[in-house]
């Protein structure tokens, strides 16, 4: 039996719903719960999961929706209970905080009146509106929000570069600014590397190599993923690029995109080769043959990494950056295994790995992503579990273990998997320890294989560095003694798995030639506002997720939260007359 229950005017965030949900999903007796607020959007996912109520006719936006699929009555007290308990204990953490809390733009602005940036993590139909106002208030926006729509990506965008600020995003996963962790981001030494990046992972794993390899960051400029289609064109990725340009603390810059529209490639391009320093780029699925003139052109994130610190160390470039032992000894494989089963957090791990998979098969390095699939074939899949599809009302597999462990499942069942590769990604916002949450349902994957006959492989990777929150250390160290085959980076883990299966990437040996084309004029001037971004701790108005300002305070950064609520309780018709009257 389904059981409503609507708490008015009780806002809470999503990613704090999701793990609520996930808290109070485990008790015994309870067939299936979902906690969520109001919102048209979540009223489509209830009834996806079957648990749509006629009481849920009556949630606005503003309220908490909590529904209970369960067979004793008696169980929907003890989950109200343990709801209330998991907010009582957010409420009673949050009680010492450094920061203050304020709830208008205004007040957020008196408290913090030198504030340059706003970070906003509010739901995608509010974003862009908010977005606004930040630009509005001259704010460089970090809009970490999605499901903002391409209109209104264009749109801030175009503002922002009007007004000489920067959009970050939407969909900006991660960041660094000076230092201080943005979002979803590991924690990198300061350095002399800038990087702009149109991908969240691909910036953490580029970043997290280049720490590790002693090696730092100037700043981590996230421009979104749809910043280098067409409509957009690169505009946030061109502003990065040239502040990267005037910054004297950077020496080298990174430039990192997911497949771009081809006219902006070329824009893009044409850019890097009209700059004073040296630029290493890797446009994913593109297999560069060569450098040409200032231009380092890389296949791998690891091979971006290794070039850029070779570059900023002044050591010689080599022509093969992949040129390591891959293979693995006493590799038993049963008749039949010959696939690989790519179970990804990352997007872009996702990514690079069927790249490399698909090159390895003979089929060329462009790739398309399909129902959250990037690869599918002949048997070899490599699923991105970070998209849409997979997160729709769910934490994103970052934070929550649940559906990897299904996916595992999944490839131990399927007779032909002989390798499963995993990521594991560090860092502010991403689980506390997630190669303990993991351990058991792949230990589980293992043992059911080896029970019929098969020994399943498991490849794995961790992107993180020694500061991060978790221990780098001790996340290898788990999955080592677990018998997980562990490798410093995605690039090697993916090309470990391909040896397993007797498969192998084939690369060029790539040379620095001169550039022949024409070098363009361009304007490489950059506002004030900018230089003033770049060369000074961020102030931040935080606009959401409240866990955002952990890695702000922790890192020096001075930041102020705007505890967001819905407009008018979330009612559309009423918000959009206040929003006319003002």
């Amino acid at each position: 039996m389904i059981h409503t229950i609507i708490k008015k005017n009780s806002y809470q965030d999503s990613i704090n719903l999701m793990l609520l949900t996930n808290a109070v999903a485990a008790t015994e007796g309870v067939n299936k719960v979902q906690i969520m607020m109001g919102t048209p959007a979540n009223k489509d996912i209830f009834k996806g999961a079957g648990l749509y109520t006629d009481e849920l006719e009556t949630a606005e936006s503003n309220d908490m929706a909590i529904v209970i699929d369960t067979d004793d009555e008696g169980k929907v007290e003890e989950v109200l209970q343990k709801v209330d308990q998991y907010l009582q204990d957010q409420s009673i953490s949050g009680a010492s905080e450094t920061f203050e809390t304020v709830r208008t733009w205004e007040r957020a602005k008196k408290a913090l009146p030198d504030a340059n940036v706003a970070l906003i993590s509010v739901p995608g139909q509010y974003a862009a509106e908010e977005a606004h106002k930040a630009l509005d208030m001259g704010l460089h926006t970090f809009l970490f929000s999605d499901n903002v729509s391409m209109e209104d990506e264009v749109a801030l965008k175009k503002k922002a570069h009007d007004k000489g600020l920067l959009v970050m995003g939407p969909d900006c996963g991660t960041g660094i600014l000076d230092g201080i962790p943005m979002a979803f981001a590991n924690v990198i030494n300061k350095g002399r590397i800038g990087i702009v990046g149109a991908s969240g992972t691909g910036i953490q794993e580029v970043t997290a190599i280049i720490d590790r390899l002693g090696e730092g960051v100037s700043h981590a400029i996230g421009t979104g993923g749809r910043d280098l289609k067409e409509p957009i064109g690169a505009i946030t990725m061109i502003d990065g690029i040239k502040a990267l340009e005037n910054h004297n603390q950077t020496e080298i810059i990174v430039v990192i995109s997911k497949p771009p529209a081809e006219s902006v490639r070329k824009e893009v391009e044409a850019l890097l080769h009209g700059l004073s320093k040296p630029v290493v780029a890797i446009f994913l699925g593109e297999k560069p043959t060569k450098h040409e003139g200032n231009i380092y052109q890389a296949y791998t994130l690891e091979e971006t990494a290794l070039l850029a610190v070779d570059l900023a160390k002044k050591n010689p470039i080599k022509e093969n950056y992949a040129d390591g032992d891959y293979t693995v000894e006493n590799m038993e494989l049963a008749e039949g295994q010959r696939t690989i089963k790519g179970l990804f957090s990352g997007g872009t791990l996702a990514s690079e790995a069927a790249v490399l998979i698909s090159d390895a098969l003979g089929l060329g390095s462009h790739i398309t992503n399909v129902d959250g699939y990037v690869l599918k074939q002949d048997g070899h899949e490599v699923v991105d579990l970070g998209d849409d599809k997979y997160t729709q009302g769910k934490p994103h597999p970052m934070i929550d273990p649940e559906t990897r462990a299904r996916f595992i499942e999944q490839a131990a069942d399927d007779p032909s998997t002989a390798v499963v590769v995993l990521d594991f990604v560090l860092g502010y916002g991403s689980h506390d320890d997630m190669a303990s949450a993991l351990l058991p349902y792949i230990e589980k994957a293992v043992a059911k294989a080896k029970s019929q006959g098969r020994t399943l492989h498991v490849v794995a990777s961790v992107c993180g560095t020694a500061n991060d929150p978790q221990s780098y250390s001790d996340q290898r160290k788990k999955l080592a003694d677990a018998g997980i085959i562990v490798k410093d980076n995605n690039n090697q883990a993916v090309r470990t798995a391909l040896s397993i299966v007797g498969l192998k990437v084939e690369d060029p040996q790539k040379v620095l030639v001169p550039y022949e084309g024409e070098v363009r004029s361009f304007d490489l001037t950059v506002s004030e506002d900018i230089t003033n971004l770049l060369n000074n701790k961020p102030s931040i108005i935080n606009v959401g997720l409240k866990s955002f300002t952990d890695a702000i305070i922790a890192y020096g950064g001075r930041v102020v939260q705007f505890d967001w609520r819905p407009v008018a309780g979330g009612n559309e018709k009423m918000r959009k007359i206040l929003s006319l009257l003002k």
